[in-house]
C-alpha cells in the first residue's frame, strides 16, 4: 500500500475508533470521504497549520459536520493542535473535538457546522468576502488576496432550502473561488435517497450557474486532484460530485446503519485485516507520520512565499496595507463613532430612516463595512448611497443585492464576518427574522459579528396585516444567547446601537426598527449604551417607574407627564437593550429602577412575558400578546392600547 492510501486508511481508522470509544457519533462520512478530504488537504489546498490563522489561507468547511471524525483526524496528521488525546475524548465534555465542529474551539476549524445547510452558505460569504477584497487590494501582480474556498458537503445539504438558497446567490455573482465536493453516496439516515430526493443534483447547479465536475470513483486520490485543479479554471462557483460508498471498507458498507452508530469492535477489527493495517488502537504508522512531517514543512513554505510577498507590497503600497491590516483587525472604525457627528440628527422621523443616515456616515468614512437587503433595501433604508453593488462583473462594490434569501442572507454574512476583513450587515423585515433565526443563532454560537438590521418592527407596519407584524419576534432574539439586540428611541439611540454593534467584535447585534416617525428626543444619550438608563424624573418623589423602547418611549414621556399632573412622581427609563442592562452592576440597575419602588409599568408594543422581570406582581405590562391584524398603524396603536389615556389609566391602578 503506498504512503497516500496508508494515510487515508489511518483517517478512517481513527475516525471509527474516536466514534467507537464515545460509543457515539458518525462514522459513514468518513469512511467513504477520506479520500477526498486527504486529496484536497494534502494535494490542492494552501494551509498552514503552524498558523491556522494565516490571513490568505485557503477556507475549508466540512458543511456536513456530523462526519467531525474525519476532520479531527484531518487535524491531527496534519499537525494541527489537535493531539491523539483530544482524539481519544471525542465528544467528551470540554474537549477540543465536540460531536459537531466548533468555531473558536478546535484550532484549524473555519466554522460551526452541524445543522446542514448553513456550512455551504456560510463559505459561499467567505468566497464573496475574498473576491471583494482582492478586488480591492490587490495591485499590479500583488494578489496578496488570493485564496479558495472549498466544502465538504453530503445528500443531507444538498436537500435543504438554504443551500439551494445560497448556491443561486453564488452563481448569480460568479463566486469563481468556491469549490464543493460532494460526498455523493445516495444514504441518509432512513435509508436510500431515493425515497425523498431523486433529483439530478449536478444539473440543478449548473442550473444555479455553477460549472459541475463528476468523480465516479470515490478512491481515486489523484484523479480528485485532478478534478479540483480543473475546477479552480472555470470563471463560475464549481460543484464536484465524487461517488462514494457510505461506510466504505466496513461490514456496514452502503447501508444507513454506519450513518450515525459505530461500526463496533469486530468490525473495525475486519477492517484492519482486509487492509493489513496494524491492531493498535488509535495507531498512526510512522511513515505516515514522516510523511505528514513533509507536507507541512511544504505548506509552511506556502505562508513563507506570501509573507515575503506582503512585504514588498507593504513597501509599494503603504496605506492599502495599513487599511487593510486595520480590516483584518476592526480598528478602521473605532474614532469614527465616538464623534459628534455620528450622534447628530435633526427633526423627527422612523427609526428605519435614521439607520439608513448611520448606515451612510459609516459607509462614506469606514471602508471595510459591507452589506444589503434581502430585496428590501429601499423600505430598509439598508443602500449606502455612494457605493457601487457588488456583482458578478464588480467585485469590489459593497451594496450586496441577497435577493429574496432570507435564510441564506443571514448565514452569508455570517461566512463574510468569518472570512474577516470586513464588518458585514444585512436586513429585511423584522418578522422575517424568523427565516433568519437559524443562522442568527449560529452568529451567537460563533461569536460572528454580523449586524442584524431588522426595520417595520410591531403593529405600526399596518395594512399588511398580521402576517408582517411582529410580536414574539422580540422574546425570541433576547433569549438567544449572546445575541445582543436594541430598540431604540430616536436617532442618538440608534447611534449608540450601531456604535456598540460596530465595536462589539464578539457576537452579532440586532437592531430593531420603526417603520413609522419618532419624535426626537431631547432627554436620549450615549447612555443607551448601558441598555437601560433614566431619561427624566417628572417630580421632586418617586412613586412609579415607566420602562418603554423604540417608539413607546414618547408614550412613556408623554404619559408620566400626565400621571405628574396628577400628584404622582414618575421616572421614565428607555430600556433600548435588555441584554446591555443585565450585563450592568447591581448597583447601577438598582440606580435606574430602584427595588423599592414596586409600581412599574412596561410598555412595548411586542409579547409581553419577558418584561415580568422589570415589574413584578406589584406592576403592570402594556404590550400584545395576541397576532395583529390589518388597519392603518395609528389606529391599530389605540385599539391595542398604547395610547396615553389606556397608560394613565393603567398606572392609577396600581397606584391607587
Amino acid at each position: 500500500m503506498n504512503i497516500d492510501n496508508l494515510t487515508v486508511n489511518t483517517i478512517r481508522v481513527l475516525s471509527m475508533e474516536m466514534v467507537q470509544k464515545a460509543n457515539s457519533g458518525h462514522p459513514g462520512l468518513p469512511l467513504g470521504s477520506a479520500p477526498m478530504a486527504y486529496s484536497l488537504w494534502k494535494n490542492c489546498m494552501n494551509h498552514n497549520p503552524k498558523n491556522p490563522e494565516w490571513f490568505n489561507r485557503d477556507r475549508f468547511i466540512l458543511a456536513a459536520g456530523h462526519g467531525s471524525a474525519l476532520l479531527y483526524s484531518l487535524l491531527h496528521l496534519f499537525n494541527y493542535d489537535v493531539t491523539m488525546e483530544d482524539i481519544k475524548n471525542f465528544r467528551q465534555f470540554g474537549s477540543k473535538t465536540p460531536g459537531h465542529p466548533e468555531f473558536g474551539h478546535t484550532p484549524g476549524v473555519e466554522a460551526t457546522s452541524g445543522p446542514l445547510g448553513q456550512g455551504q452558505a456560510m463559505a459561499v460569504g467567505m468566497a464573496l468576502a475574498e473576491s471583494h477584497l482582492a478586488a480591492k487590494f490587490n495591485k499590479d501582480g500583488y494578489n496578496i488576496v488570493d485564496h479558495y474556498t472549498y466544502v465538504l458537503d453530503g445528500d443531507g445539504s444538498m436537500m435543504e432550502g438554504i443551500t439551494n438558497e445560497a448556491a443561486s446567490f453564488a452563481g448569480t455573482n460568479k463566486l469563481s473561488k468556491l469549490i464543493v465536493l460532494y460526498d455523493s453516496n445516495n444514504i441518509t439516515i432512513e435509508g436510500d435517497t431515493d425515497i425523498a430526493f431523486k433529483e439530478n443534483v449536478r444539473e440543478r447547479y449548473e442550473a444555479l450557474g455553477w460549472d459541475t465536475f463528476l468523480v465516479e470513483d470515490g478512491n481515486d486520490i489523484e484523479k480528485i486532484a485532478a478534478t479540483i485543479e480543473e475546477a479552480k479554471k472555470t470563471d463560475k462557483p464549481a460543484l464536484i460530485e465524487i461517488i462514494t460508498k457510505i461506510g466504505y471498507g466496513t461490514c456496514k458498507e452502503g447501508s444507513a446503519s454506519s450513518h450515525g452508530s459505530p461500526i463496533g469492535e469486530e468490525g473495525i477489527k475486519e477492517f484492519k485485516e482486509k487492509f493489513g493495517l496494524s491492531e493498535e488502537e488509535f495507531f498512526v504508522p510512522e511513515e505516515v507520520k514522516l510523511n505528514m512531517e513533509k507536507v507541512v514543512s511544504e505548506k509552511t513554505e506556502k505562508e513563507e512565499e506570501w509573507n515575503k510577498l506582503y512585504e514588498e507590497y507593504k513597501k509599494a503600497y503603504p496605506e492599502l496595507a495599513e487599511e487593510l491590516e486595520k480590516s483584518i483587525n476592526k480598528t478602521l472604525h473605532e474614532e469614527y463613532v465616538e464623534t459628534e457627528e455620528f450622534y447628530q440628527f435633526d427633526g423627527d422621523a422612523a427609526t428605519r430612516a435614521l439607520s439608513g443616515k448611520v448606515i451612510n456616515r459609516l459607509a462614506d468614512n469606514v471602508s471595510n463595512i459591507i452589506g444589503g437587503s434581502a430585496d428590501l433595501a429601499p423600505s430598509n433604508k439598508s443602500n449606502m448611497d455612494n457605493r457601487d453593488s457588488f456583482s458578478a462583473d464588480n467585485k469590489a462594490g459593497s451594496n450586496i443585492h441577497f435577493g429574496i434569501r432570507e435564510h441564506a442572507m443571514a448565514a452569508i454574512s455570517n461566512g463574510i464576518s468569518l472570512h474577516g476583513g470586513l464588518i458585514p450587515y444585512c436586513a429585511t423585515f423584522f418578522v422575517f427574522s424568523d427565516y433568519m433565526k437559524p443562522a442568527m443563532r449560529m452568529s451567537a454560537m460563533m461569536e460572528s459579528q454580523v449586524i442584524y438590521v431588522l426595520t417595520h418592527d410591531s403593529i405600526a407596519v399596518g395594512e399588511d396585516g398580521g402576517t408582517h407584524q411582529p410580536i414574539e419576534q422580540l422574546a425570541m432574539l433576547r433569549s438567544t444567547p449572546n445575541m445582543v439586540t436594541f430598540r431604540p428611541a430616536d436617532g442618538k439611540e440608534t447611534a449608540a446601537a450601531y456604535s456598540y454593534a460596530m465595536n462589539r467584535k464578539n457576537g452579532p447585534t440586532s437592531i430593531v426598527l420603526t417603520r413609522q416617525k419618532v419624535k426626537a428626543l431631547d432627554e436620549t444619550s450615549r447612555e443607551a449604551l448601558k441598555g437601560g438608563y433614566v431619561l427624566k424624573d417628572f417630580g421632586d418623589k418617586l412613586d412609579l417607574v415607566i420602562i418603554a423602547t423604540g417608539s413607546e418611549v414618547e408614550l412613556a414621556m408623554n404619559s408620566a407627564e400626565e400621571l405628574n399632573k396628577k400628584g404622582y412622581g414618575v421616572r421614565v427609563v428607555s430600556m433600548p437593550s435588555m441584554d446591555l442592562f443585565e450585563a450592568q452592576s447591581e448597583e447601577y440597575r438598582n440606580s435606574v429602577i430602584p427595588k423599592e419602588i414596586r409600581k412599574r409599568v412596561s410598555i412595548e408594543a411586542a409579547a409581553t412575558a419577558e418584561w415580568y422581570k422589570y415589574v413584578g406582581l406589584d406592576g403592570v405590562t402594556i404590550g400584545i400578546d395576541t397576532f395583529g391584524t390589518s388597519a392603518p398603524g395609528n389606529l391599530l396603536f389605540e385599539k391595542y392600547g398604547f395610547t396615553v389615556e389606556n397608560i394613565v389609566e393603567k398606572a392609577l391602578n396600581i397606584l391607587k
